[in-house]
Protein backbone atom coordinates (compact mmCIF):
# COMPACT_ATOMS: atom_id res chain seq x y z
CA UNK A 1 0.00 0.00 0.00
CA UNK A 2 1.41 3.32 -0.75
CA UNK A 3 1.67 5.99 1.89
CA UNK A 4 -0.64 8.60 1.16
CA UNK A 5 -3.71 10.58 2.23
CA UNK A 6 -6.90 9.29 0.11
CA UNK A 7 -9.96 10.72 1.66
CA UNK A 8 -12.47 8.04 1.42
CA UNK A 9 -15.74 10.38 1.53
CA UNK A 10 -14.18 11.30 -2.35
CA UNK A 11 -11.26 8.69 -3.69
CA UNK A 12 -9.53 11.60 -3.78
CA UNK A 13 -5.30 11.11 -3.61
CA UNK A 14 -4.64 14.19 -1.34
CA UNK A 15 -1.30 13.54 -0.46
CA UNK A 16 1.61 11.22 -1.36
CA UNK A 17 5.02 10.31 1.20
CA UNK A 18 7.91 8.67 0.29
CA UNK A 19 9.05 5.74 2.12
CA UNK A 20 12.10 5.92 4.45
CA UNK A 21 14.93 4.10 3.10
CA UNK A 22 17.44 1.96 4.71
CA UNK A 23 19.64 4.61 5.83
CA UNK A 24 17.33 6.97 6.79
CA UNK A 25 15.69 3.85 9.38
CA UNK A 26 18.93 3.53 10.78
CA UNK A 27 19.49 6.93 11.54
CA UNK A 28 16.33 7.02 13.74
CA UNK A 29 17.26 3.79 15.05
CA UNK A 30 20.19 5.24 15.98
CA UNK A 31 19.17 8.29 17.32
CA UNK A 32 16.27 6.43 19.50
CA UNK A 33 18.95 4.22 21.25
CA UNK A 34 20.62 7.11 21.71
CA UNK A 35 17.56 9.25 23.74
CA UNK A 36 16.89 6.08 26.18
CA UNK A 37 19.96 6.19 27.70
CA UNK A 38 19.52 9.79 29.00
CA UNK A 39 15.80 9.85 28.70
CA UNK A 40 15.33 6.34 31.28
CA UNK A 41 17.75 8.79 33.92
CA UNK A 42 14.75 11.23 33.43
CA UNK A 43 12.51 11.51 36.52
CA UNK A 44 8.60 10.94 36.79
CA UNK A 45 8.26 14.09 37.33
CA UNK A 46 9.91 15.45 34.26
CA UNK A 47 7.57 12.89 32.39
CA UNK A 48 4.61 13.49 33.99
CA UNK A 49 5.16 17.57 32.61
CA UNK A 50 5.69 17.12 29.86
CA UNK A 51 2.87 14.39 28.98
CA UNK A 52 0.80 16.78 30.47
CA UNK A 53 1.70 19.15 28.09
CA UNK A 54 0.53 16.77 25.37
CA UNK A 55 -2.30 16.48 26.55
CA UNK A 56 -3.08 20.04 26.97
CA UNK A 57 -2.28 20.50 23.24
CA UNK A 58 -4.54 18.08 22.61
CA UNK A 59 -7.05 19.68 24.10
CA UNK A 60 -6.68 22.98 22.18
CA UNK A 61 -6.18 21.92 18.83
CA UNK A 62 -8.36 18.91 18.98
CA UNK A 63 -10.73 20.30 16.19
CA UNK A 64 -7.68 20.57 13.42
CA UNK A 65 -6.50 16.66 14.67
CA UNK A 66 -9.92 15.38 14.36
CA UNK A 67 -10.73 17.17 10.65
CA UNK A 68 -7.05 15.31 9.71
CA UNK A 69 -8.55 12.30 11.11
CA UNK A 70 -11.79 12.22 9.08
CA UNK A 71 -9.68 13.05 6.12
CA UNK A 72 -7.32 10.31 6.37
CA UNK A 73 -9.88 7.79 7.46
CA UNK A 74 -13.41 8.62 7.04
CA UNK A 75 -14.76 8.41 10.93
CA UNK A 76 -17.37 11.02 11.74
CA UNK A 77 -15.78 14.56 12.69
CA UNK A 78 -17.68 14.23 16.17
CA UNK A 79 -16.31 11.10 16.73
CA UNK A 80 -13.25 12.14 16.08
CA UNK A 81 -13.08 15.15 18.07
CA UNK A 82 -14.07 12.56 21.14
CA UNK A 83 -10.68 10.75 20.40
CA UNK A 84 -8.70 13.33 20.53
CA UNK A 85 -10.35 14.17 24.16
CA UNK A 86 -10.18 10.61 25.01
CA UNK A 87 -6.44 10.57 23.91
CA UNK A 88 -5.64 14.17 26.51
CA UNK A 89 -7.37 11.66 28.77
CA UNK A 90 -5.52 8.61 28.90
CA UNK A 91 -2.24 10.77 28.53
CA UNK A 92 -3.69 12.59 32.20
CA UNK A 93 -4.20 9.32 33.08
CA UNK A 94 -0.53 7.86 33.30
CA UNK A 95 0.92 11.84 34.36
CA UNK A 96 -1.00 11.34 38.17
CA UNK A 97 -0.20 7.39 38.14
CA UNK A 98 2.34 5.79 36.77
CA UNK A 99 4.79 6.80 39.67
CA UNK A 100 2.66 5.01 41.93
CA UNK A 101 1.58 2.06 39.73
CA UNK A 102 5.91 1.70 39.31
CA UNK A 103 7.05 2.26 42.63
CA UNK A 104 9.20 -0.37 44.59
CA UNK A 105 6.96 -3.01 46.21
CA UNK A 106 8.64 -4.57 49.57
CA UNK A 107 8.13 -8.46 50.15
CA UNK A 108 9.17 -9.96 53.07
CA UNK A 109 11.50 -12.55 52.54
CA UNK A 110 14.61 -13.71 54.74
CA UNK A 111 16.82 -11.17 53.27
CA UNK A 112 17.17 -7.75 54.81
CA UNK A 113 15.64 -6.46 52.31
CA UNK A 114 13.47 -7.54 49.36
CA UNK A 115 11.49 -5.41 46.41
CA UNK A 116 10.55 -5.75 42.93
CA UNK A 117 11.67 -2.83 41.07
CA UNK A 118 9.77 -2.02 37.59
CA UNK A 119 12.27 -0.51 35.07
CA UNK A 120 12.18 0.51 31.21
CA UNK A 121 12.91 -1.98 28.19
CA UNK A 122 14.28 0.57 26.17
CA UNK A 123 13.37 1.30 22.68
CA UNK A 124 9.33 -0.03 21.62
CA UNK A 125 7.82 -0.43 18.26
CA UNK A 126 4.39 0.21 18.08
CA UNK A 127 2.55 -1.05 14.71
CA UNK A 128 -0.70 0.87 14.38
CA UNK A 129 -4.15 0.78 12.49
CA UNK A 130 -5.71 3.40 10.71
CA UNK A 131 -9.17 3.33 12.42
CA UNK A 132 -8.38 4.62 15.88
CA UNK A 133 -5.46 6.63 14.11
CA UNK A 134 -4.55 8.39 17.59
CA UNK A 135 -6.50 6.78 20.52
CA UNK A 136 -4.56 3.36 19.42
CA UNK A 137 -1.17 5.40 19.45
CA UNK A 138 -1.48 7.16 22.87
CA UNK A 139 -2.91 4.66 24.63
CA UNK A 140 0.20 2.74 23.93
CA UNK A 141 2.34 5.83 24.19
CA UNK A 142 1.55 7.25 27.34
CA UNK A 143 1.64 3.99 29.86
CA UNK A 144 5.50 3.24 27.48
CA UNK A 145 6.98 6.82 27.98
CA UNK A 146 5.94 7.04 31.27
CA UNK A 147 7.48 3.95 32.38
CA UNK A 148 10.87 5.52 30.49
CA UNK A 149 10.84 3.70 27.46
CA UNK A 150 11.39 5.46 23.86
CA UNK A 151 8.61 4.65 21.39
CA UNK A 152 8.52 3.56 17.25
CA UNK A 153 5.39 4.10 15.49
CA UNK A 154 5.17 2.39 12.31
CA UNK A 155 1.52 3.23 11.54
CA UNK A 156 -0.96 2.54 8.94
CA UNK A 157 -0.03 3.65 5.42
CA UNK A 158 -3.45 5.51 4.84
CA UNK A 159 -3.14 7.62 7.64
CA UNK A 160 0.95 9.31 7.65
CA UNK A 161 -0.58 12.83 8.46
CA UNK A 162 -2.12 11.27 11.48
CA UNK A 163 1.03 9.99 12.46
CA UNK A 164 3.53 12.81 11.81
CA UNK A 165 0.99 14.62 13.64
CA UNK A 166 1.26 12.32 17.01
CA UNK A 167 4.96 12.66 16.50
CA UNK A 168 5.00 16.59 16.60
CA UNK A 169 2.75 16.56 19.36
CA UNK A 170 5.22 14.99 21.73
CA UNK A 171 8.12 17.04 20.10
CA UNK A 172 6.17 20.33 21.00
CA UNK A 173 4.77 18.84 24.28
CA UNK A 174 8.82 19.24 25.76
CA UNK A 175 9.79 15.72 25.02
CA UNK A 176 13.44 15.03 24.50
CA UNK A 177 14.68 14.70 20.74
CA UNK A 178 13.90 11.07 19.72
CA UNK A 179 11.52 9.69 22.51
CA UNK A 180 9.18 8.57 19.89
CA UNK A 181 9.25 9.38 16.44
CA UNK A 182 7.31 8.37 13.35
CA UNK A 183 8.61 5.60 10.70
CA UNK A 184 6.56 6.22 7.04
CA UNK A 185 7.62 2.47 5.57
CA UNK A 186 5.72 0.26 4.81
CA UNK A 187 4.72 -3.16 6.79
CA UNK A 188 7.66 -5.75 4.79
CA UNK A 189 10.27 -3.64 6.98
CA UNK A 190 8.81 -4.98 10.35
CA UNK A 191 10.69 -8.11 10.43
CA UNK A 192 13.54 -6.29 9.62
CA UNK A 193 13.22 -4.02 12.69
CA UNK A 194 11.94 -6.60 14.80
CA UNK A 195 15.83 -8.07 13.90
CA UNK A 196 17.47 -4.83 14.98
CA UNK A 197 18.74 -5.00 18.70
CA UNK A 198 18.16 -1.74 19.46
CA UNK A 199 14.53 -2.91 19.85
CA UNK A 200 13.60 -4.36 22.58
CA UNK A 201 9.85 -5.01 22.37
CA UNK A 202 7.03 -4.36 20.40
CA UNK A 203 3.10 -3.72 20.23
CA UNK A 204 0.92 -4.10 17.73
CA UNK A 205 -3.11 -3.57 17.28
CA UNK A 206 -4.16 -4.92 13.92
CA UNK A 207 -5.89 -8.02 11.84
CA UNK A 208 -4.91 -11.56 12.47
CA UNK A 209 -2.19 -11.91 9.91
CA UNK A 210 -0.37 -8.87 10.82
CA UNK A 211 0.03 -10.20 14.29
CA UNK A 212 0.85 -13.33 13.19
CA UNK A 213 3.34 -11.89 11.41
CA UNK A 214 4.71 -9.23 13.96
CA UNK A 215 4.47 -12.59 16.64
CA UNK A 216 6.79 -14.87 14.29
CA UNK A 217 9.38 -11.98 13.54
CA UNK A 218 9.42 -11.02 17.52
CA UNK A 219 9.85 -14.48 18.39
CA UNK A 220 12.91 -15.36 16.16
CA UNK A 221 14.75 -12.60 18.57
CA UNK A 222 12.39 -14.03 21.73
CA UNK A 223 11.10 -10.29 22.51
CA UNK A 224 7.69 -9.88 23.90
CA UNK A 225 4.85 -8.52 22.22
CA UNK A 226 1.19 -7.41 22.97
CA UNK A 227 -1.20 -8.47 20.67
CA UNK A 228 -4.46 -6.62 19.97
CA UNK A 229 -6.15 -8.39 16.87
CA UNK A 230 -9.62 -8.82 15.43
CA UNK A 231 -13.25 -9.64 17.18
CA UNK A 232 -16.50 -10.51 16.43
CA UNK A 233 -17.56 -9.14 20.05
CA UNK A 234 -21.34 -10.68 21.24
CA UNK A 235 -24.26 -8.14 22.20
CA UNK A 236 -26.35 -10.98 24.12
CA UNK A 237 -29.96 -9.95 24.61
CA UNK A 238 -31.93 -12.01 27.36
CA UNK A 239 -35.98 -11.91 27.90
CA UNK A 240 -35.11 -9.85 31.20
CA UNK A 241 -33.41 -7.00 29.42
CA UNK A 242 -34.79 -3.35 29.17
CA UNK A 243 -35.17 -3.66 25.47
CA UNK A 244 -35.49 -0.04 24.46
CA UNK A 245 -32.30 0.75 25.86
CA UNK A 246 -30.48 -2.85 24.35
CA UNK A 247 -31.44 -1.44 21.02
CA UNK A 248 -30.38 2.37 21.28
CA UNK A 249 -27.21 0.94 22.77
CA UNK A 250 -26.56 -1.50 20.17
CA UNK A 251 -27.23 0.54 17.41
CA UNK A 252 -24.11 2.87 18.94
CA UNK A 253 -22.22 0.00 19.51
CA UNK A 254 -22.66 -1.69 15.65
CA UNK A 255 -21.76 1.94 14.28
CA UNK A 256 -18.90 2.85 16.12
CA UNK A 257 -16.30 4.25 13.93
CA UNK A 258 -18.22 3.28 10.35
CA UNK A 259 -18.58 -0.10 12.33
CA UNK A 260 -15.13 -0.49 12.23
CA UNK A 261 -13.64 -1.35 15.63
CA UNK A 262 -12.48 -4.25 16.72
CA UNK A 263 -14.50 -4.20 20.11
CA UNK A 264 -17.68 -3.05 17.97
CA UNK A 265 -20.85 -5.36 18.85
CA UNK A 266 -21.14 -7.73 15.44
CA UNK A 267 -23.35 -10.67 16.74
CA UNK A 268 -26.75 -9.61 18.16
CA UNK A 269 -27.78 -12.86 19.80
CA UNK A 270 -31.47 -12.25 21.35
CA UNK A 271 -33.70 -15.12 23.15
CA UNK A 272 -36.64 -15.77 21.11
CA UNK A 273 -39.49 -14.73 22.77
CA UNK A 274 -38.07 -10.78 22.42
CA UNK A 275 -36.07 -11.64 19.08
CA UNK A 276 -39.12 -9.63 17.15
CA UNK A 277 -39.62 -6.78 18.66
CA UNK A 278 -35.61 -6.56 18.72
CA UNK A 279 -35.72 -6.84 15.24
CA UNK A 280 -38.30 -4.35 14.61
CA UNK A 281 -36.68 -1.75 16.91
CA UNK A 282 -33.12 -2.20 15.45
CA UNK A 283 -34.29 -1.69 11.92
CA UNK A 284 -36.32 1.62 12.87
CA UNK A 285 -32.73 2.58 14.43
CA UNK A 286 -30.92 1.79 11.35
CA UNK A 287 -33.15 3.38 8.88
CA UNK A 288 -33.08 6.56 10.56
CA UNK A 289 -29.38 6.77 10.04
CA UNK A 290 -27.65 9.30 8.76
CA UNK A 291 -25.41 8.08 6.37
CA UNK A 292 -22.95 11.56 4.59
CA UNK A 293 -19.95 13.29 4.42
CA UNK A 294 -18.07 12.64 7.86
CA UNK A 295 -17.49 16.27 7.90
CA UNK A 296 -20.45 17.60 8.78
CA UNK A 297 -20.92 17.56 12.22
CA UNK A 298 -24.87 15.35 12.29
CA UNK A 299 -23.89 13.07 10.10
CA UNK A 300 -24.26 8.93 12.26
CA UNK A 301 -22.27 6.97 9.34
CA UNK A 302 -19.33 7.88 7.25
CA UNK A 303 -17.23 5.92 4.14
CA UNK A 304 -15.47 2.53 5.34
CA UNK A 305 -11.62 3.65 5.01
CA UNK A 306 -10.56 1.81 1.48
CA UNK A 307 -11.91 0.48 -1.33
CA UNK A 308 -10.68 -2.75 -0.39
CA UNK A 309 -12.15 -3.05 3.07
CA UNK A 310 -15.71 -2.03 0.89
CA UNK A 311 -15.09 -4.66 -1.21
CA UNK A 312 -14.05 -7.25 1.32
CA UNK A 313 -17.79 -6.46 3.13
CA UNK A 314 -19.75 -6.73 0.32
CA UNK A 315 -18.34 -10.21 0.14
CA UNK A 316 -18.98 -11.29 2.95
CA UNK A 317 -22.41 -10.12 3.27
CA UNK A 318 -23.05 -11.84 -0.38
CA UNK A 319 -21.68 -15.33 1.34
CA UNK A 320 -23.87 -15.04 4.11
CA UNK A 321 -27.23 -14.93 2.43
CA UNK A 322 -25.91 -17.72 0.02
CA UNK A 323 -25.33 -19.66 3.16
CA UNK A 324 -29.62 -18.82 3.97
CA UNK A 325 -29.24 -15.50 5.41
CA UNK A 326 -31.99 -12.94 5.20
CA UNK A 327 -30.98 -8.99 4.53
CA UNK A 328 -33.46 -6.91 6.33
CA UNK A 329 -31.89 -4.14 5.25
CA UNK A 330 -29.37 -2.59 3.54
CA UNK A 331 -26.73 -5.58 1.81
CA UNK A 332 -24.78 -3.17 -0.65
CA UNK A 333 -22.83 -0.42 -1.39
CA UNK A 334 -23.92 2.88 -1.80
CA UNK A 335 -23.44 3.77 -5.66
CA UNK A 336 -25.02 7.44 -5.80
CA UNK A 337 -22.48 9.15 -4.62
CA UNK A 338 -18.53 9.18 -4.61
CA UNK A 339 -16.40 7.58 -1.75
CA UNK A 340 -16.71 4.36 0.21
CA UNK A 341 -20.13 3.89 1.56
CA UNK A 342 -21.99 0.71 2.31
CA UNK A 343 -25.54 0.89 3.16
CA UNK A 344 -26.41 -0.07 7.21
CA UNK A 345 -27.14 -3.46 7.16
CA UNK A 346 -29.10 -6.18 9.21
CA UNK A 347 -28.45 -9.48 8.27
CA UNK A 348 -30.80 -12.28 9.99
CA UNK A 349 -31.14 -16.51 9.54
CA UNK A 350 -27.40 -16.49 9.07
CA UNK A 351 -27.03 -21.26 10.08
CA UNK A 352 -24.65 -20.46 13.48
CA UNK A 353 -22.77 -23.83 11.93
CA UNK A 354 -21.66 -21.64 9.00
CA UNK A 355 -18.21 -20.39 7.77
CA UNK A 356 -19.29 -16.84 7.01
CA UNK A 357 -20.78 -16.81 11.00
CA UNK A 358 -16.74 -17.06 12.52
CA UNK A 359 -16.23 -14.35 10.58
CA UNK A 360 -15.43 -10.79 11.90
CA UNK A 361 -17.10 -7.86 9.65
CA UNK A 362 -15.85 -4.81 9.86
CA UNK A 363 -18.40 -2.22 8.36
CA UNK A 364 -21.93 -1.27 9.14
CA UNK A 365 -23.65 -4.85 8.85
CA UNK A 366 -25.48 -6.77 12.26
CA UNK A 367 -25.79 -10.23 12.58
CA UNK A 368 -29.18 -11.18 13.92
CA UNK A 369 -29.36 -14.82 15.90
CA UNK A 370 -31.87 -16.00 17.79
CA UNK A 371 -31.29 -18.63 20.52
CA UNK A 372 -34.17 -20.38 22.95
CA UNK A 373 -32.09 -19.91 26.27
CA UNK A 374 -28.81 -18.44 28.12
CA UNK A 375 -27.41 -21.65 27.73
CA UNK A 376 -27.57 -21.42 23.67
CA UNK A 377 -26.02 -18.22 24.20
CA UNK A 378 -23.37 -18.37 25.96
CA UNK A 379 -22.63 -21.64 23.80
CA UNK A 380 -23.12 -19.60 20.86
CA UNK A 381 -20.95 -16.78 21.91
CA UNK A 382 -18.04 -18.43 22.79
CA UNK A 383 -17.64 -20.32 19.31
CA UNK A 384 -16.22 -17.88 17.34
CA UNK A 385 -12.49 -18.26 17.82
CA UNK A 386 -12.17 -14.53 18.67
CA UNK A 387 -12.17 -13.40 22.52
CA UNK A 388 -12.23 -9.97 22.88
CA UNK A 389 -15.31 -8.23 24.43
CA UNK A 390 -18.91 -9.39 24.92
CA UNK A 391 -21.98 -6.79 26.15
CA UNK A 392 -25.07 -8.64 27.91
CA UNK A 393 -28.13 -7.52 28.68
CA UNK A 394 -30.25 -8.67 31.64
CA UNK A 395 -32.06 -7.93 34.93
CA UNK A 396 -31.55 -11.56 36.61
CA UNK A 397 -28.86 -11.13 39.03
CA UNK A 398 -28.07 -15.09 37.92
CA UNK A 399 -28.03 -14.77 34.68
CA UNK A 400 -25.88 -11.43 35.10
CA UNK A 401 -23.36 -13.88 37.09
CA UNK A 402 -22.89 -17.02 34.76
CA UNK A 403 -22.80 -14.15 31.90
CA UNK A 404 -19.35 -12.59 33.92
CA UNK A 405 -18.13 -16.30 34.47
CA UNK A 406 -18.62 -18.14 30.98
CA UNK A 407 -18.37 -15.64 28.65
CA UNK A 408 -14.48 -15.85 26.87
CA UNK A 409 -13.40 -12.81 26.23
CA UNK A 410 -11.21 -10.12 27.89
CA UNK A 411 -14.20 -7.80 28.98
CA UNK A 412 -17.66 -8.58 29.64
CA UNK A 413 -19.97 -5.10 29.81
CA UNK A 414 -23.37 -6.11 31.54
CA UNK A 415 -25.90 -3.78 30.16
CA UNK A 416 -23.78 -1.44 28.39
CA UNK A 417 -20.99 -0.93 25.54
CA UNK A 418 -18.23 -2.27 25.18
CA UNK A 419 -15.50 0.77 25.59
CA UNK A 420 -11.72 0.77 26.39
CA UNK A 421 -11.24 3.05 29.45
CA UNK A 422 -8.23 4.40 30.83
CA UNK A 423 -8.46 2.64 34.16
CA UNK A 424 -9.48 -0.68 33.55
CA UNK A 425 -7.00 -3.37 31.69
CA UNK A 426 -7.86 -3.91 28.07
CA UNK A 427 -7.20 -7.06 25.83
CA UNK A 428 -8.43 -10.19 24.43
CA UNK A 429 -8.24 -14.00 24.33
CA UNK A 430 -7.63 -16.78 22.03
CA UNK A 431 -7.22 -15.37 18.24
CA UNK A 432 -7.83 -11.79 19.29
CA UNK A 433 -4.61 -11.56 21.00
CA UNK A 434 -2.73 -11.34 23.98
CA UNK A 435 -1.33 -8.81 26.63
CA UNK A 436 -3.10 -5.79 27.72
CA UNK A 437 -3.47 -2.34 27.28
CA UNK A 438 -4.50 0.64 29.57
CA UNK A 439 -4.41 0.34 33.25
CA UNK A 440 -1.88 -0.87 35.64
CA UNK A 441 -1.59 -3.71 34.24
CA UNK A 442 -0.79 -1.95 30.51
CA UNK A 443 2.04 0.08 31.89
CA UNK A 444 3.46 -3.38 33.53
CA UNK A 445 4.18 -5.15 30.05
CA UNK A 446 6.74 -3.19 28.75
CA UNK A 447 8.92 -2.89 31.66
CA UNK A 448 12.15 -5.00 33.64
CA UNK A 449 10.13 -6.50 36.89
CA UNK A 450 13.52 -6.94 38.77
CA UNK A 451 13.47 -8.38 41.57
CA UNK A 452 16.29 -7.41 44.32
CA UNK A 453 17.45 -9.15 47.48
CA UNK A 454 19.80 -7.49 50.21
CA UNK A 455 21.52 -9.77 53.20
Amino acid sequence: MAIATINPATGETLKTFESLNDTEIAAKLDLAGQAFEHYRKTSFAERSQWLQKAAEILEQEKAEFAKVMTLEMGKPLKAAIAEAEKCALVCRYYAEHAASFLADVAVETDASKSFVRYQPLGVILAVMPWNFPFWQVFRFAAPALMAGNVGLLKHASNVPQCALAIEDIFQRAGFPVGVFQTLLIGAAKVADLMADDRIKAATLTGSEPAGISLAVAAGKQIKKTVLELGGSDPFIVLESADLTAAVVTATTARMLNNGQSCIAAKRFIVAEAIADKFEKLLLDKFLALKVGDPMQPDTDLGPLATPGILQDLDQQVQAATKSGGKILTGGHPISDRPGNYYAPTIVTDIPQDSAIAQEEFFGPVALVFRVPDIDAAIKLANSVPFGLGASAWTTDDQERDRLVEEIEAGSVFINGMVKSDPRLPFGGIKRSGYGRELSIQGIHEFVNVKTVWVK
